[in-house]
């Protein structure tokens, strides 16, 4: 059914993936809605029309029904080109990169913090489920953690770490640009904003790690105040936090994207890998596996030959050319 006044974002609000798109709608400046999802007596039908369960789901002007935050942000792009989150050319590959990195490895630091602390875990499974349903949610996350890496002890810590290393590139990057990329927002942001916005700015535990970072909090409160100038870093050089970014994507979410990715090829439902020096233990997944074929797919079709090339160098010298480089002769699942 067509909403000819703009779009409507079902989701939640504890949803990382539901803020990451409500960031970008403001960054667009669209014109929409957000809608809870849970308890709609028309839940099934828009789960039906977007062929999942998962939140968000955003229903179009003219009646569609899509989810996936970065093909629906990419599809957005084309409808507000002048305030774009993937810039074109070369430097789009570049942060798609690290968006991808931040969907994908970042995102699981806060599943880990929502669901490992009793504190966090109890705070949110009463916004998110029915009281009947509450204990159920909490016996659910210690679950996805273990899906995600961070089932031991020695886990939790380094990716708490991680987490933190990150924070603090941002909060330097902050001092220099008023975006992590440089003057303008991209997707990069969005998903920053939309894991502050979800997780760590409000969910007891991390919230106290964030708060030792005034500048982060208050970029989080003026960042939607974009009057849609300014411009970003060149690629590939792009700024710090970029860099630090894909440096830990070469250093942790490459070797499990390719072990995921050979364990989906191999039929195996779980794979183990070293991650931060010891073993641990991951569902085989498909999204991530699709994931990196978007990536490979915008260098394919979206590049000049001149800006491909350049492109395919700049990845052998980050250490990811195996992993998103169409050239690289490993193949992508199915």
């Amino acid at each position: 059914m067509a909403n000819p006044s703009g779009y409507v974002l079902y989701g939640s609000g504890p949803s990382l993936f539901t803020r990451k798109l409500e960031a970008a709608l403001i960054f667009y400046g669209a014109p929409f809605e957000f809608m809870l999802k849970r308890g709609r007596p028309d839940g099934q039908a828009i789960e039906a029309r977007a062929g999942t369960h998962q939140v968000p789901v955003l229903a179009t002007p003219e009646g569609w029904m899509i989810a996936d935050t970065t093909p629906i942000i990419d599809l957005l792009d084309h409808r507000f080109p002048d305030r774009a989150m993937f810039p074109s050319g070369p430097l789009g590959v570049l942060t798609h990169l690290a968006e991808e990195y931040l969907d994908e490895w970042t995102a699981r630091v806060m599943v880990h913090y929502r669901w490992h602390y009793p504190d966090s875990a109890r705070f949110v499974a009463n916004i998110i489920a029915e009281p009947a349903m509450a204990e159920a949610v909490l016996s659910w996350g210690p679950r996805a953690c273990r899906a995600t890496g961070t089932e031991t002890e020695f886990h939790q810590q380094a990716a708490e770490a991680e987490y933190v290393r990150l924070l603090e590139a941002a909060d330097e990057q902050l001092m220099k640009t008023r975006y992590l990329l440089g003057d303008r927002p991209t997707a990069v942001d969005c998903m920053v904003l939309g894991g502050f916005r979800a997780h760590t700015l409000h969910d007891p535990d991390p919230a106290k790690v964030v708060k030792r970072f005034p500048r982060l909090v208050a970029w989080n409160e003026r960042a939607d105040r974009w009057d849609g100038s300014g411009g970003l870093a060149p690629f590939p050089q792009s700024t710090l936090f970029a860099r630090h970014l894909l440096e830990g994507m070469a250093q942790h979410y490459a070797p499990f994207l390719l072990a995921n990715a050979q364990a989906l090829a191999d039929g195996r439902k779980a794979f183990d890998i070293s991650t931060y020096g010891e073993p641990a233990s991951y569902l085989a997944r498909a999204y991530p596996e699709r994931a990196r074929m978007m990536i490979q797919d915008r260098i394919r079709r979206r590049l000049t030959s001149a800006e491909a090339e350049a492109v395919e160098t700049w990845l052998r010298q980050s250490g990811l050319a195996e992993g998103f480089s169409p050239t690289s002769g490993f193949a992508a699942v199915p």
